[in-house]
C-alpha cells in the first residue's frame, strides 16, 4: 500500500487529493462556523500546496504513517464553540468519505459502460482507498487526531476536561498504534468495512436505478 512500486504514478494524485480535500473541508467549516483564520492563511483553497507537510508526505510513502500541514483555528471565533469543533473536526473526514464515495461510483459507473482502461481504473481505486483510510484513521479518538476533538466536543463539560489531560500522550500512542503490529489494522478495520459497505451499497442502489 505504502513505498516506492510501481503503482506510485496513480498512488501520488490519490494521496494527495486525499490530503487537499481533508484540510480544506476543515477550513471551510471553519471559516463557516465564524473564524476567518485559515482565510487568512490561505488554506481555504483546493490547491495542494498550502496543505502539505513535506516531510509528513514523504514519511506516507516509505513508512505509512505520515501528516499533513493542520489547518490553525482559533476556537474562540466560533459563534458556538461545542458545535463549531464538532462540525470542524467530522468536516475532514467527512470530505474523505464524500470524495471516496465520487470515486467508487465513477469507478462502478465507467466499468458500466465499459469506458474504463488500466489508469482510470488504478487512479480510481488509489483515490477510493486513500480517502477511506484517511477518514477512519482521523476519527480515531486519540489526540491530536480529528476524532478526539469529535468526542471531546460532545463529553459533557468535566469529563471533556478529563479526557483533555490525554492530549500530551497523544502522540505516544499513536507511534504505539502504528509500530505495534497488527493494533492499527484491528482497530481500524471494522469502521473501515461498515463505511465501506454504505458506500458501495449506496453507489449500487443508484446505478440500479439508472440502469
Amino acid at each position: 500500500m505504502f513505498g516506492f512500486d510501481s503503482d506510485m504514478l496513480f498512488r501520488i494524485p490519490a494521496l494527495i487529493a486525499a490530503l487537499t480535500i481533508h484540510e480544506y473541508a476543515h477550513a471551510r467549516a471553519a471559516v463557516a462556523m465564524g473564524d476567518p483564520t485559515p482565510k487568512f492563511l490561505g488554506r481555504v483553497t483546493l490547491n495542494p500546496i498550502p496543505h502539505i507537510d513535506p516531510i509528513g508526505l514523504i514519511l506516507l510513502f516509505i513508512a505509512g504513517f505520515g501528516w499533513a500541514k493542520p489547518v490553525e483555528v482559533n476556537h474562540r471565533n466560533f459563534r458556538d464553540g461545542r458545535k463549531g469543533m464538532f462540525v470542524v473536526s467530522l468536516a475532514g473526514a467527512g470530505a474523505n468519505i464524500a470524495l471516496g464515495f465520487v470515486a467508487w461510483f465513477f469507478l462502478m459507473l465507467l466499468g458500466e459502460l465499459n469506458l474504463i482502461g488500466m489508469v482510470w481504473q488504478k487512479t480510481l481505486w488509489q483515490l477510493y482507498r486513500y480517502n477511506l483510510m484517511f477518514a477512519v484513521f482521523n476519527l480515531l479518538p486519540v489526540p491530536p487526531l480529528d476524532g478526539s476533538k469529535v468526542l471531546m466536543s460532545l463529553l459533557p463539560g468535566h469529563l471533556a476536561y478529563q479526557y483533555q489531560k490525554l492530549e500530551p500522550y497523544g502522540n505516544y500512542i499513536l507511534i504505539a498504534l502504528v509500530l505495534i503490529p497488527g493494533l492499527l489494522g484491528t482497530l481500524v478495520t471494522p469502521f473501515y468495512r461498515i463505511i465501506e459497505f454504505f458506500i458501495r451499497g449506496t453507489a449500487s442502489l443508484i446505478l440500479g436505478i439508472v440502469f
